[in-house]
């Protein structure tokens, strides 16, 4: 744990007392079973929290969770960047002032969007305390009293995978999305096992989390398309964006970017190629709500759905997901808000999040709606 503190009654442009202090520590849960996706696997779902507090005592808890197999961002990295870079040089700044945060952020830091994503959703948890509103009404109001989630299953054998479906379709998850990317040909056979354990409605994706080669795995992605397949995920590696172009074009399956795009950039560089029908919007990967609202703002301007993603993280920033899913209009792709679901229990998971069926109810009080 981190205290950083500055001199009480420095000017705040809105009249709200200014950063006092930026606290950190680690919180982790077991998963109930390991989480493989194909560049790697992960036992404990790891997270650091955020805390921000100002010079009259008001806290914003915010969440990040590096995911390293992932981001190839680690714990202490992510740590350092926040304690030695960030924290201080947003140490004395106005706490509703949140674009003006990432200008800063971004003035003494590239990159690192895990570490500041933590610092942001915090941000958010505290302006909405502060102004007695849910995140959601900062994020331009709600059109959603509840959003959808999918079930992720992570890699296993098919039987497992297949198995793991039909459970949680049964228990009201009307999208799936399942772990594929290390054999085409295995994938095959895997969507047409879970096609035929699930009902016809229900919406299948693949996330091939890069593993494909364009070539290759062309004729197989035809015939995952003509078994059921509703949602094709990064199918290729995050560079290759004119595969995406040329996958896009001769599949009749929509095609999804997630670790081609890191950035309201790379949303930008997307759009311009024609190399997604989807965006996966992870609130941790782009940099926090602020970019995250940017690149839906962006999806929307070019006809693009949105799926509010994960990387998975525990119950706080899972929370900052649901509203950004809620505000988004273009977030019609069921959201990936799992984590809380995936591990033995939550140290940060709000009651919201208890015997979900497929739904989850946005929060109204003012913040995120935690109790931590």
């Amino acid at each position: 744990m981190t205290v950083l503190s500055h001199p009480v009654g420095l000017p705040a442009g809105t009249g709200s007392a200014p950063i006092s202090a930026i606290r950190t520590r680690v919180v982790s849960a077991p998963y109930r079973r390991p989480f493989q996706i194909s560049s790697g696997i992960s036992t404990d779902l790891i997270s650091l929290v955020v805390e921000i507090h100002t010079a009259d005592g008001a806290v914003g808890i915010g969440e990040t969770s590096p995911m390293t197999a992932y981001t190839g961002e680690t714990l202490a990295g992510v740590t350092a960047a926040i304690e030695e870079h960030l924290a201080p040089a947003l140490i004395g700044r106005d706490p509703l002032d949140r674009a003006g945060a990432h200008v800063v952020m971004d003035g003494v830091l590239r990159g690192q969007h895990v570490a500041k994503s933590g610092l942001d959703i915090a941000l958010y948890d505290l302006a909405g305390r502060l102004c007695g509103w849910p995140v959601h009404a900062l994020l331009g109001g709600s059109i959603r009293s509840r959003v959808q989630t999918a079930w992720v299953v992570g890699l296993g054998t098919l039987d497992e995978m297949a198995a793991e479906a039909a459970e949680y379709s049964a228990r009201g998850f009307q999208h799936l999305k399942v772990k594929g990317g290390h054999d085409p040909a295995k994938d095959l056979e895997l969507v047409r096992a879970v096609r035929a354990a699930v009902p016809a409605e229900t919406e299948l994706c693949l996330d091939a989390n890069e593993g494909y080669d364009a070539t290759t795995s062309l004729p197989y992605l035809a015939k995952m398309t003509e078994a059921g397949l509703s949602l094709l995920e990064q199918p290729l590696p995050r560079w290759d964006l004119a595969g995406m172009v040329r996958l896009r074009q001769r599949l009749d399956v929509r095609v999804m970017a997630d670790e081609s795009m890191h950035s309201l950039h790379d949303a930008l560089e997307i759009v311009r190629r024609g190399a997604a029908d989807v965006l996966n919007i992870k609130i941790l990967k782009v940099g926090g709500l602020h970019r995250a609202l940017q690149i839906a703002n962006l999806a929307e301007a070019a006809g693009l759905a949105v799926k509010i993603g994960s990387m998975p993280e525990l119950g706080i920033a899972t929370l900052a997901a649901v509203h950004l899913a809620a505000a988004v209009p273009g977030a019609t792709v069921a959201a990936d808000l799992v984590g809380p679901l995936l591990v033995e229990e939550d140290p940060l998971a709000p009651s919201v999040f208890a015997d979900c069926k497929g739904w989850i109810d946005v929060p109204t009080r003012p913040g995120l709606g935690h109790d931590v």
